[in-house]
């Protein structure tokens, strides 16, 4: 039962999350920011996770508060529903395109935070008016739910033309580079820690 939900309540967010490693793909996310929405959307779709994520956010000043704390929360329901990560793949690689454009993932459940993100978005912000997120965000998103999960990530877009596709696919690489990282192996290799240290 790889499950968690939480509560991240400041005066700049208020957000409540719920999530099934284990699911089918179901996403309801409502951030009240629509390039946001679809981008974490693609990640549980993509990840075969199950998630609910409601944010209200102060939207009124800018996108960061709200971006920021919805990676901080989905990070940490994530290694929270990992538990003590034994039997898990721990590393997970991937490739996905979009049109034009082509990422790269590769993640590592090793309890160290780091990310290394270059996506090469060249427009100001990404989505429709009003509903738009600042393209420096989308990077920031990736960095925080790093921090937050405990994991190392490195995501890359190798090549693209359109933000939005190069977002997308820098989304969904990542999504597929979780998918395998959280993965339980099969036999004795379920009952093991995943490290030469015994610990993650």
């Amino acid at each position: 039962m790889r499950r968690s939900k939480g509560n991240r309540k400041t005066r700049e967010t208020d957000i409540s999350v719920k999530l099934d490693l284990d699911g089918s793909g179901g996403a309801k996310v409502s951030t009240g920011i629509g390039f946001l929405d679809h981008m974490i959307s693609a990640l549980a779709h993509h990840g075969h996770f199950d998630l609910e994520l409601r944010c209200k956010g102060d939207l009124e000043v800018d996108d960061h508060h709200t971006t920021e704390d919805c990676a901080l929360v989905l990070g940490k329901a994530m290694n929270d529903a990992l538990g003590d990560k034994k039997g898990i793949a721990r590393f997970g690689c991937a490739c996905a395109p979009m049109d034009e454009s082509l990422a790269r993932a590769v993640v590592d459940l090793s309890g160290r935070p780091y990310a290394g993100v270059k996506l090469g978005l060249k427009r100001e912000f990404i989505g429709e008016t009003g509903k738009e997120i600042s393209a420096e965000n989308m990077t920031h998103f990736i960095r925080s739910l790093a921090v937050s999960g405990m994991m190392t990530v490195h995501v890359d877009v190798l090549k693209g033309e359109n933000d939005h596709h190069k977002a997308e696919a820098a989304f969904k690489a990542l999504a597929l580079a979780l998918r395998k990282a959280v993965r339980l192996l099969p036999g004795a290799a379920r009952s093991r820690t995943p490290s030469t240290k015994g610990v993650l």
